[in-house]
């Protein structure tokens, strides 16, 4: 789990550092700059990887653009034009600027500095300054990855950074309707791959060689408190398209959701996920981040509770704190949020549960404040303020001011 992230003069963030949780809810306006956030985290894991271009962004969740958008340009900053990032976890360290010229971008970022540490011994180090010019399209620190061993904390940073990706899952490719532009494992990065990943869950709900009951046990639990989320559902699977009731003039995916629907009769209860409700699309999409075995050790949903109806989107929060913490895996996760309600699903008083405020100062710098379980937030608990309530109300902050 990554302890403490940096990152420097990126889009709206001038410096920014904080030390996230297992699970990270991050609240805020439009435009304060929680995706530039999560994004940043996105360029970082593809300077682990190697190489920072369109193809190692675009597979990441981070949206393209040209240096002079990737590049905090506040009229008065007057500091590097390169974009530091960094990622602590226990005794390891990953730090890393990057730079690519405004006037001529090259198609692939250059690799300024780059700092790999584990004990206070340095691993990797890198300099454009330094004499002996390494190639400044290619990261050093992944060429170390193949000399470290499982017992090595910089190899659990480096492997946990490389494999981040932002989900933003959209109603129509969870329907099966179009294609997922990137086809992340295990669910793609848009939800186009939802049926194939709820088929896999279903498939390893058995112990089978290689699994532990307390994988099983977990994800059976899942399973469960997924279809409990769905109140009108009296299952869910997955099914072949020409075998569900689906209209011939409907796009669909080889496999497509099924629900059986509980206050239908036999025979005509049966829902494919073109029909059924987009919020049940959602819920079964955050369970298999949560449960599959192939899903990121570290990964960001933007926008999680979209599509959701505010008392669902609640439970669906609380249940994701659950999913997390009772894991067998070792996950951590990064949520946006626009809805309320998703706040009183939190359980603060669980330090690996952090809820981050994301806003804007005056001059447009991106801000970060984590909201902790205060004496004073307690209080107002026991006179019947929500967390909710304290955010609409501008207490919390990362609230628009209009």
């Amino acid at each position: 789990m990554i302890d403490k992230l940096e990152v420097r003069g990126f889009k709206s963030i001038e410096r920014i550092q904080f030390e996230p949780g297992r699970v990270n809810v991050l609240i805020g306006s439009n435009g304060s700059g929680k995706s530039n956030l999560l994004e940043a985290i996105g360029v970082l894991s593809a300077a682990v990887h190697g190489r920072v271009d369109d193809e190692a962004l675009s597979r990441r969740g981070v949206r393209l653009g040209v240096p002079a958008l990737f590049k905090c340009s506040f009229p008065d900053v007057k500091g590097p034009l390169d974009i530091h990032f960094g990622a602590w976890r226990k005794s390891a360290s990953y730090e890393v600027s990057l730079f690519n010229p405004i006037k001529e971008p090259s198609p692939v970022w250059r690799y300024h500095t780059e700092n790999l540490q584990q004990g206070g011994q340095r691993i990797v180090g890198r300099s454009h300054r330094k004499k002996d010019k390494h190639n400044p399209e290619a990261g050093l620190a992944a060429l170390k990855l193949v000399e470290m061993t499982d017992k090595d904390d910089a190899l659990h940073l480096l492997n946990e950074l490389r494999e981040f990706a932002i989900f933003t899952p959209n109603t129509p490719t969870l329907r099966g309707n179009i294609a997922d532009g990137q086809q992340r494992q295990p669910v793609g990065l848009s939800g186009g791959q939802l049926a194939n990943a709820v088929m896999d869950i279903h498939r390893r709900r058995i112990l089978k060689k290689g699994q532990t009951d307390e994988v099983v046990t977990f994800r059976n639990r899942v399973l469960q408190d997924a279809l409990y989320l769905m109140d009108w559902a009296k299952s869910f699977g997955t099914a072949a398209a020409a075998t569900m009731p689906l209209s011939p003039a409907v796009a669909s995916s080889e496999k497509v959701i099924r629900f059986t629907d509980r206050f239908m009769k036999s025979g005509r209860q049966t829902l494919s996920g073109y029909e059924a409700s987009e919020g049940a699309l959602y819920v079964l999409f955050h369970m298999v981040l949560a449960a599959h075995p192939k899903s990121p050790p570290v990964c960001a949903v933007d926008n999680a509770d979209h599509g959701l109806n505010p008392r669902v989107t609640r439970q669906l929060f609380s249940k994701i704190c659950d999913w997390y913490l009772d894991s067998p895996y070792s996950r951590q996760i990064f949520l946006t949020t626009h809805n309320p309600l998703s706040l009183d699903g939190l359980p603060l008083q669980n330090d690996k549960v952090r809820l981050f405020t994301v806003s804007r100062t005056d001059s447009g710098r991106t801000v970060i404040n984590r909201i902790e379980l205060s004496e004073k937030l307690k209080k107002l608990a026991e006179q019947g303020w929500t967390l909710s309530r304290l955010w609409v109300m501008g207490h919390l902050g990362g609230v628009a001011n209009v």
